[in-house]
């Protein structure tokens, strides 16, 4: 009866032992439950996207014309305009403009000077020895205005050095300015740089057809290879 009473009493406790441990389980799993969604959630950041500036396509210079026009001043062009426009723009050119030294394809930029010279300048130019040169750099740094005309066209030192024609780099027609060189020499020069490559010394122009010694003697003191 002892051993009866003591087998129940203590199959007792352990049910309640169950039941307790199944009731603290179920109250800490409520409990981490609960923490987990009352925890504030980090806000969620969304990164507006900055406005792109569209590229101002229709960007306007403000460009200084002088000279031989019908209205020198400031004008206001769009980016993509050309010195022709500038001309038009300043009521075209005189009866006494001269554009030989003018580049007026060229296109223009912020804060640009453009000066139309007259015959009589750019005549003026070319009072020297060095024409092609002078005339250029007159151009661009012309003493009358004490500013560089960025109009110009740009300088090529590769044809002409100290009024010497490069035999390397001329065309026909400059070519043709030599005493005793005509078209069918010019060509043939061109030719034979073209075939065997550039002149090593103005003594290798005697190796073209048609040119000795003499024609050299004549025009060494004009010529140059660079």
């Amino acid at each position: 009866m002892i051993f009866i009473t003591f087998k129940y009493r203590h199959r007792k406790e352990i049910l309640i032992g169950l039941v307790l441990l199944v009731i603290v389980i179920s109250i800490v799993g409520v409990i981490m439950y609960l923490n987990m969604n009352t925890e504030k959630e980090e806000p969620l950041v969304i990164e507006k996207k900055k406005d792109i500036k569209k590229q101002n396509t229709s960007e306007v210079y403000k460009v200084d014309i002088k000279g031989q026009v019908a209205n020198p001043g400031i004008y206001s062009l769009k980016a993509n305009s050309r010195v022709i426009d500038v001309i038009e723009k300043a009521g075209g050119l005189t009866e006494n403009a001269d554009t030989s030294v003018i580049n007026l394809s060229k296109k223009i930029s912020d804060e640009m000077v453009i000066i139309i010279y007259s015959h009589e300048e750019v005549n003026e130019f070319g009072k020297t020895k060095e024409i092609e040169k002078q005339v250029l750099m007159e151009c661009k740094n012309n003493e009358i205005y004490s500013l560089e005309n960025n109009a110009c066209i740009e300088i090529d030192n590769s044809t002409t050095i100290s009024g010497k024609i490069n035999i390397n780099t001329a065309s026909k027609e400059e070519l043709m300015t030599l005493t005793g060189i005509g078209e069918s020499k010019a060509n043939d020069i061109i030719k034979y740089r073209e075939t065997n490559g550039p002149f090593k010394s103005i003594e290798d122009l005697t190796k073209v057809n048609g040119i000795g010694e003499s024609t050299l003697a004549n025009i060494k003191e004009n010529i140059t290879t660079g």
